[in-house]
């Protein structure tokens, strides 16, 4: 324990900071495994990467990450979305023939 006042308080804010850089790192970790386990559509895929590219930039400007460490993460999301095969589109039930 501190005896000194200043160290004390040093001490909570550590602990307080330790606290929410684990809940966000844990939402980034959530929210890539997502992204990186793929989609149904093109359409989610592209929502699950914002939102990948929306928690990281949260956690930049919260001090969690550095930025260079989100713009990393984000463009090897981006190039393993653009390496995976697209989804094969639905099969869509045959059309009537026209009348004539």
């Amino acid at each position: 324990m501190p005896n000194i006042k200043g160290a004390a308080k040093r001490m909570r804010q550590a602990a307080k900071n330790r606290r929410r850089n684990i809940e966000v790192r844990t939402r980034i970790k959530k929210v890539r495994s997502k992204v990186l386990a793929g989609a149904p559509t093109v359409e989610a895929a592209k929502e699950m990467f914002r939102a990948y590219c929306s928690e990281l930039d949260k956690a930049v400007k919260k001090g969690v990450i550095r930025k260079n460490t989100a713009i990393r993460r984000k463009a090897r999301a981006a190039a393993r979305l653009l390496r995976t095969p697209a989804p094969a589109p639905a099969a869509s039930a045959p059309s009537a023939p026209a009348a004539t």
